[in-house]
This record gives structure tokens, C-alpha cells and sequence, in this order.
């Protein structure tokens, strides 16, 4: 196990000197500031720490530590044979009537590389993806004795508080520019707005919940996304354990119906997502605020790896009736293009492929 000190940084914060771990979610209304990883199969780890400041390291400052893996050393949990199969049982499910919408995803691995892969650091990570891939939602956890090594580079909100004021910000609809966002990209971003709607609702005030954006455009390196926002008020009894118990996992990463779409995942994807498609973010419980992003554009160490330390990442494409299985492939190779690229120190080509 590498001597890495735990560490957490987001939105311009450090935070250092841990004091308690806990996975119970309840903790996150109590006292202290806290940072929240939620793994996508339900592993939540929550810990509070005691020195909170502003950051005064800019990320050149860190970045130079990382040695990626090799730009050809990744390999994929599902190749595009697997997942152009996989698109077509999602098809067939829905034209059974079992659901309307899956999200297929996919981990990449590549083996941390050199003499001292025991001791990369995802710090370092994190500064190299906020030089080559800034996101709004960008921060790293290092609490390498619970086994959580996470940087983000996430684009998108799952959940942010401020008091009783709760907000989410599914996205749904991906291209290289808005010109190739389709009706079918705005289709699938009003279904899962709609299942953000619901889930809110859940343990929010009657009448509360509303929808200021729709299907807003925002452009982020290299892609742009079709972004909503979903607010409501938390009901009186229901805290941080209810809000996360009623949304988890975000509906843009499973589907709706999100039951079904949860046994569909479960059914065709060979490999579990681990913080990929969770929840990552802080929680400040004196001032009764937070920001958790879905943990997408996310990569993890996994120390416990068969063949030795290994770097992950997850990515994986909304598929609905009118999906075409071959676009929503080089949908899930456009999303991970860039960072790979940027995680292997390498370069991305016109077409999109990472090049050494």
C-alpha cells in the first residue's frame, strides 16, 4: 500500500487531517466537512476531515508527478462487438415493452506502468486533468487505506444543497459540436429529466419540484452535452441518507424505468463500475451545504487488481429505440477519447483515436 497521506481537493479547497470514516450517508448532517464517495453498486464512503483551506498549489504544481499508462495498454470490459450486441438487446428489451431507455457503459484498464506504480498518485492525476480537460466539477479523494483513489473530471451535477434548496443536472445528448445533437438526444434528455422529477419528488415538498432548464447546451472540452436542471425543497425530516437514497444511481447513468434499466446493466455489462457513475463530491455539514458530481469522466486506482495496480475509467451511451448501435459506440470512444489521451500523456487524432 503505498504512504499516501489522505487528501481531498474540490472547488478551490485541500483538505487534510482525516478524522473519521463512515459509510452511513446520515453522517453527512451532523457536523464538519466532509468528502463523499458512493460507489455505483452501493459501497458509500464518507470522510470527515479537519483542516479545510483554500488551495494554494495550481495544478502545474502537482502534475508533473504523474507517468501515465501506455496510450495502447488500455483494454475495454466490453469491445465494440460486445457493446454493438449489447445496444441490440437494449433494443429488443424496449421494443418489449420492458423498458425505454439503458445506459450502457464500459471500464477501461490499463496497468499503472514503471517501478513505482505502487506509489502513483491521483493527485498528480488530477492537477494533469485539470491542465488538459478542466470540468466544473473536477477534485480528487486519496484515502488509499479505505480503498478509494479517485480524480474526476466530471462535467455533470447530481446533487447540490444548500439548506433545505436541493438541485440536480442530468445530462443526456452528446456530439463534437450541437450541430450533431439530434431529436434523439433531446428525447432521452426529457425522459431522464423526467425520472430526476420523480426521484426529487420522492423526499421533496409536494409542488416544489420544477425544471428551470431544459435541455441547455453547454460546451465542455472536446464534446458538448444537453444539460437540464431540476430543483425542489427537501421535505422536513429528510436530510442527506433520504435525498441520497431516493436519487442513487443518477438517472442519466441507469435509465428509465430506472428498476428495469438497473436489471438490464446488471444483465449485460461484465464488469462492476465501481465509482464510475456514482456520486463524488463534498459535503459541508456546518453550513448545510454540498455539491456531489456523477462520478463520470472518473478514473480510479485499483490497488487490488488480479494483475497488479491498475488505472480505470468508465464510459457508455444512453440507449434508446432510435439508437443506432455503431453512433452510440463512437459516442462511448468520443467521451473517452480525450482523457485517456490526457491520463497517458499522449494525443488525441482528428478522428478521435489516442495516439502515443
Amino acid at each position: 500500500m503505498p504512504r499516501l497521506a489522505p487528501l481531498v481537493r474540490f472547488g478551490g479547497l485541500v483538505a487534510s487531517d482525516l478524522r473519521d470514516v463512515t459509510d452511513d450517508p446520515a453522517a453527512l448532517d451532523s457536523a464538519g466537512w466532509w468528502a463523499v464517495v458512493a460507489g455505483y453498486e452501493g459501497r458509500t464512503v464518507c470522510a470527515r476531515f479537519g483542516d479545510v483551506r483554500p488551495d494554494p498549489h495550481p495544478p502545474a504544481a502537482r502534475a508533473h508527478r504523474w507517468r501515465g499508462p501506455g496510450a495502447a495498454c488500455w483494454t475495454t470490459s466490453l469491445d465494440r462487438a460486445g457493446y454493438v450486441a449489447g445496444v441490440h438487446r437494449i433494443r429488443e428489451r424496449i421494443a418489449a415493452g420492458d423498458v425505454y431507455q439503458v445506459n450502457l457503459c464500459r471500464v477501461l484498464t490499463a496497468p499503472l506502468p514503471g517501478p513505482d506504480q505502487d506509489a502513483a498518485d491521483v493527485d498528480a492525476l488530477a492537477a494533469v486533468l485539470a491542465r488538459g480537460n478542466p470540468a466544473p466539477y473536477a477534485g480528487v479523494v486519496r484515502l488509499p487505506a479505505h480503498g478509494v483513489e479517485v480524480a474526476t473530471a466530471s462535467p455533470e451535477l447530481y446533487l447540490r444543497r444548500a439548506g433545505r434548496a436541493v438541485e440536480s443536472g442530468p445530462i443526456k445528448g452528446t456530439g463534437r459540436t450541437a450541430a450533431d445533437l439530434t431529436a434523439k438526444d433531446r428525447a432521452e434528455n426529457v425522459m431522464i429529466v423526467d425520472l430526476v422529477r420523480n426521484d426529487l419528488g420522492r423526499v421533496c415538498t409536494t409542488g416544489s419540484v420544477t425544471v428551470p432548464a431544459l435541455c441547455a447546451v453547454e460546451e465542455h472540452p472536446g464534446l458538448v452535452h444537453l444539460v437540464s436542471t431540476v430543483r425542489g425543497e427537501l421535505a422536513p425530516g429528510a436530510g442527506w441518507a433520504e435525498l441520497i437514497g431516493a436519487t442513487f444511481p443518477a438517472g442519466s447513468v441507469t435509465g428509465a424505468p430506472k428498476s428495469s434499466a438497473l436489471r438490464i446493466i446488471d444483465e449485460l455489462e461484465t464488469v462492476p463500475r465501481g465509482p464510475y457513475c456514482g456520486g463524488v463530491g463534498w459535503v459541508d455539514a456546518d453550513r448545510g451545504t454540498g455539491e456531489l458530481a456523477v462520478g463520470i469522466r472518473t478514473f480510479w486506482i485499483d490497488r487490488a487488481a488480479p494483475r497488479g495496480p491498475a488505472l480505470r475509467f468508465g464510459t457508455g451511451a444512453g440507449i434508446t429505440w432510435g439508437s443506432d448501435p455503431e453512433r452510440e459506440w463512437r459516442e462511448t470512444e468520443l467521451k473517452a477519447s480525450r482523457l485517456l489521451a490526457v491520463a497517458s500523456e499522449a494525443e488525441v487524432t482528428s478522428e478521435g483515436t489516442v495516439r502515443p
